[in-house]
């Protein structure tokens, strides 16, 4: 899809119903934020008023003229609607409006294209664009039959928007193909990941998750203040002042209105919140629409089939709330975690919380294992600590802590290697 950089961009809503005027402006508000993150200026904006609409254009002729009239003012080459446009309204828009249309599903896959990084990333992202583009295909994409090697098996009559559908089908065929081999490298990943507490970070886009999880976990997870800073998933470990670590895991953020075919190509992608333990809904506190953006939240998670999964409820970005929107905030959601992640004191608070929600209470047991078995202790990972170890009798002891699941691993472990050396096995205390 081309490049929005530097476009300047004329904003378009459709306001039904008398009482739907601000929910229109607050989308629009939520549009521009896209439209920004895409590269474009924002020039103006024009919104339909309550009554019928042209099938053709979605918009009434008067407003459509409007609609050129400002885009030629301001030397807009773009306008986006925050609605989805059939392939005919969008080819009827670009003639009356001499200017290239797009729809919020197409703003958001640009987004997505430009973003993305890891080789999954990027054919989750080809993958949902050509799905997207197959039924509004015309004779411009003919250049992608020279991207799958060649046309020279036409058949007899076969028009070059036939050729060039019959391509972009084997390539989506192919693009799913290798989609499936690197959900096979996923899930194999996640198996070897052991016995630890997953957690994962999930909520409206540009909830500061990428930030909680930088101050869990010391890593350094990009983080900006644009929509989708985040789409490729990622996994870090949060092992904080020598408790048993759990893994935290950063996703893609939702937002209204995601397009379908982002969320069939993306849910290999979310499954890593399908394996988690505990679900930590993040909301910004400060944004007008928070209680929306959790509708859509878990709106998200039921299609996603996650909706039964343990969760947290945490409010972010507090330092931008006032006094009294925060305590009407306590009230309302008493059960929830209120922090900035702008705080470090507040990554304790989280980290308790998640504790706390997990459930796994921390043991400790001590293991005699003889001195040529020792190495062994090397082969236990992360997910127990050792945290004392002697000498007694010829024989090492050491004091494991972790979650019982997982010192009996470990335990089990120790007493495979010692009894490979000697007859007798260790003293498990």
């Amino acid at each position: 899809m081309p490049s929005l950089r530097r476009e300047r961009a004329i904003l378009v809503g459709v306001c039904r119903r008398r009482d739907d005027r601000p929910v229109v402006d607050e989308h629009l508000d939520e549009l521009e934020q896209l439209a920004l993150t895409a590269g474009a200026q924002v020039a103006g904006r024009v919104v339909q008023d309550r009554g019928p609409v042209n099938a053709a254009t979605l918009l009434r002729r008067g407003k459509v003229e409007e609609l050129a009239g400002l885009a030629k003012e301001a030397a807009a080459g773009l306008v986006v609607f925050d609605e989805d446009l059939s392939p005919a309204q969008v080819k009827n828009l670009d003639a009356a409006l001499s200017a290239k249309v797009l729809d919020r599903s197409a703003l958001i896959l640009d987004i997505f294209a430009r973003r993305a990084r890891s080789r999954e990333a990027r054919t989750q992202v080809e993958l949902a664009q050509l799905r997207y583009l197959l039924p509004r295909l015309t004779r411009q994409w003919g250049h992608l039959s020279r991207q799958d090697g060649g046309i020279g098996q036409r058949g007899v009559g076969e028009t070059q928007l036939e050729i060039d559908r019959r391509l972009i089908r084997r390539r989506i065929a192919r693009l799913a193909s290798e989609l499936r081999e690197i959900e096979t490298e996923r899930v194999e990943r996640r198996k070897g990941r052991g016995g630890e507490h997953r957690v994962a970070l999930i909520g409206y886009t540009n909830a500061g998750k990428s930030t909680l999880m930088n101050r869990l976990t010391g890593s350094a997870a990009f983080v900006e203040d644009r929509l989708f800073a985040t789409l490729d998933p990622l996994v870090r470990r949060c092992a904080r002042g020598g408790r048993p670590p759990f893994l935290v895991i950063d996703t893609v953020g939702f937002i209204r209105k995601l397009p379908h075919h982002l969320v069939a190509s993306f849910r290999s992608t979310l499954e890593e919140a399908a394996d988690a333990d505990l679900l930590v809904e993040v909301v910004d506190a400060s944004s007008p629409a928070f209680e929306d953006h959790l509708r859509i939240t878990r709106a998200t998670l039921e299609d996603l089939d996650l909706s039964d999964r343990p969760r947290l409820l945490a409010f972010n970005k507090i330092d931008r709330v006032s006094e009294g929107a925060l305590e009407r905030l306590r009230a309302d959601h008493p059960e929830a975690l209120f922090l900035s992640a702008l705080d470090p004191a507040h990554a304790d608070r989280l980290e308790a919380r998640v504790r706390a929600a997990l459930g796994d209470p921390w043991v400790e047991r001590v293991v005699s294992v003889p001195a040529a078995a020792a190495a062994a202790l090397a082969a236990l990972g992360t997910a127990v600590q050792v945290v004392a170890s002697g000498w007694v009798d010829g024989h090492m002891e050491v004091r494991l802590r972790g979650r019982p699941a997982d010192v009996d691993r470990a335990a089990t472990l120790l007493r495979q290697a010692e009894s490979a050396l000697q007859p007798v096995g260790g003293v498990d205390r």
